[in-house]
């Protein structure tokens, strides 16, 4: 797989001088041991009290040095990739920032960081500090086992602690809260692929339709692979998983991005959750956000603690570090009326043969949907065919409403729903489209001169002509031909418009502009195609 760096070895070293140039000035700081030991610290920090200390390997920013900071950690002590800290390095942080109220050492459950941190832990007491370390095992995909490994519910217990010390609390206390914390936490993963580390070849265990339930955070393989599933399945799998051994009252839940997921799928597994059983026990949610992430795996995980009053306090203090998502509170959506405009209802009416010709022309469009984005994959962005199979289901959906006995109506009802359902351009233009059409059949009431009509008004708003490499190479010729020779001869001219696209290795307008020559050779546009398809529908066998 492809990354972006410059040397494998110094690729961890670059990644904290670049969080520490985009931090504020005088923010957090680095040792001067750095980069043989890499440790990052407030740079604020008076030893005035408990001072919490985490780390481990690198890969799973903005863990660990991301939070840094006022309400959270003391000092973050980094290893290279997947790799813990030298012992060394952590005895380092602990004499750095530990005064006389001690220090809290909050380790992930992983054999080297149990070792490496608790070795520095003995060193330091034995000059004089008081040390506590508290170790995480929220893990619950490997049942069964002596050993659970720390993830991403860890970044509750750096809040906590964080909350309880920045208090002034001692350091007894302090472990005592992680430590309660730590041993209530269930998590579970869910990844559609492994990790790649940068350098290194990569080769994904998992098959095209494949997923794996309980990743490990280093890309360790999980408790099971499952086929590839709605959202609302998976969520299903897991929530019922965590509901076991989790309390029944009120919990926080943490939506944590393992790297790669954009976005707009991390709010459905959002929504999925919190529409889900366990969602009823969520009160706070924080996130979704990439927090500890796995580089590159394009997965999540979920994270549950039980809450009460002071549990709730801590999460929801406010802090310095950007990288902790603040709590949200559970709430219902707040929906607001839209403005109702004042054009009175068009009413419904029957005609059997245009009830026909607009479901068979919605059905077919709508089975294109794949064959279209992959068209538009190569020479747009990949949403043709959704964004015409959206408008072609919403017309299915309104058909009993619309005006099938008065051509002139259905055309500007048929304008309506696709501006208001379809979206991105194709929308707006077809809506343009037919709402002139419908203007054009009221005062002429002939189908061929009003298409052209409609025609007119969408090529003046859009700007695209014949030649252009759009929609409008099919359609033009086509409702031409439909003005002189029939239905037969449209559909002809549409099909043998949408083919002289593949030969326009310069595309004027729509997405395609963007696409250079070699890579628009030989691909008809994919609205073009769409429109040729509406043809030969209409123009039957």
């Amino acid at each position: 797989m492809k990354h972006f760096f410059n040397r494998r070895e110094n690729i961890v070293i670059e990644a904290l001088d670049g969080l520490l140039l985009t931090s504020s000035k005088g923010r957090l700081a680095r040792l001067d041991s750095f980069p043989d030991i890499k440790v990052i610290l407030r740079g604020d920090w008076d030893k005035s009290k408990v001072a919490i200390i985490s780390g481990g390997g690198a890969g799973h920013e903005p863990s660990h040095a991301g939070f840094v900071g006022r309400g959270m950690l003391t000092a973050a002590v980094s290893g290279e990739i997947f790799a813990s800290p030298s012992v060394d390095a952590v005895l380092t942080a602990i004499r750095a920032v530990t005064g006389a109220k001690g220090a809290l050492l909050i380790v992930k459950n992983y054999t080297g960081d149990r070792l490496n941190f608790g070795l520095a832990a003995e060193k330091a007491r034995a000059e004089g500090f008081h040390v506590e370390m508290v170790i995480v095992a929220d893990d619950i995909a490997l049942p069964g086992i002596n050993q659970a490994r720390g993830i991403a519910g860890t970044l509750f217990v750096h809040k906590i602690a964080g909350y309880h010390a920045e208090r002034d609390e001692d350091l007894k206390t302090v472990a005592a809260k992680a430590k309660s914390a730590a041993g209530d936490i269930v998590s579970l993963g869910m990844s559609l692929s492994s990790c790649s580390v940068p350098g290194q070849m990569h080769e994904d265990r998992l098959g095209a339709n494949e997923g794996e339930l309980g990743l490990g955070i280093h890309g360790e393989p999980g408790v099971e692979r499952i086929a590839l599933q709605p959202v609302t399945d998976i969520v299903a799998t897991m929530s019922a998983r965590l509901a076991t051994l989790g309390d029944a009252g009120d919990h926080a839940l943490l939506i944590n991005n393992l790297g790669a997921v954009p976005p707009l799928e991390m709010a459905v597994v959002a929504n999925a959750v919190l529409s889900s059983p366990l969602g009823r026990r969520v009160r706070l949610t924080i996130g979704p956000a990439p927090m500890m992430t796995a580089l590159n795996m394009n997965g999540f995980s979920l994270s549950l603690i039980p809450l009460d009053t002071e549990r709730k306090a801590a999460l929801t203090a406010d802090v310095e570090p950007r990288a902790w998502m603040p709590a949200v509170e559970r709430h219902e959506i707040a929906i607001i009326p839209a403005p109702r405009t004042a054009t009175a209802e068009t009413a419904a009416g029957e005609h059997p043969g245009n009830r026909r010709l607009i479901a068979a022309l919605c059905e077919h469009l709508i089975s294109l949907e794949d064959e279209l984005n992959r068209l538009d994959g190569r020479v747009g962005d990949g949403d043709t065919g959704s964004t015409v199979a959206t408008g072609a289901r919403s017309l299915l959906a309104r058909l009993d409403t619309l005006p099938l006995d008065r051509p002139a109506a259905t055309l500007a009802a048929i304008g309506d729903i696709l501006g208001t359902s379809m979206g991105g351009s194709s929308g707006v233009l077809l809506s343009i489209f037919f709402t002139a059409a419908a203007k054009a059949m009221a005062d002429k009431s002939e189908i061929s001169a009003a298409l052209l009509a409609g025609l007119d008004r969408m090529t003046f708003y859009g700007g695209a002509e014949v030649g252009d490499r759009t929609m409008v190479d099919a359609l033009s010729p086509a409702l031409h031909a439909l003005a002189s020779g029939g239905v037969a001869a449209a559909a002809k001219a549409a099909a043998s418009g949408a083919e002289s696209t593949k030969a326009m290795t310069k595309a004027r307008a729509g997405r395609s502009s963007y696409i250079g020559a070699r890579d628009l050779a030989d691909v008809a546009d994919p609205g073009a195609v769409a429109v040729a398809a509406a043809f030969a529908v209409v123009a039957g066998p």
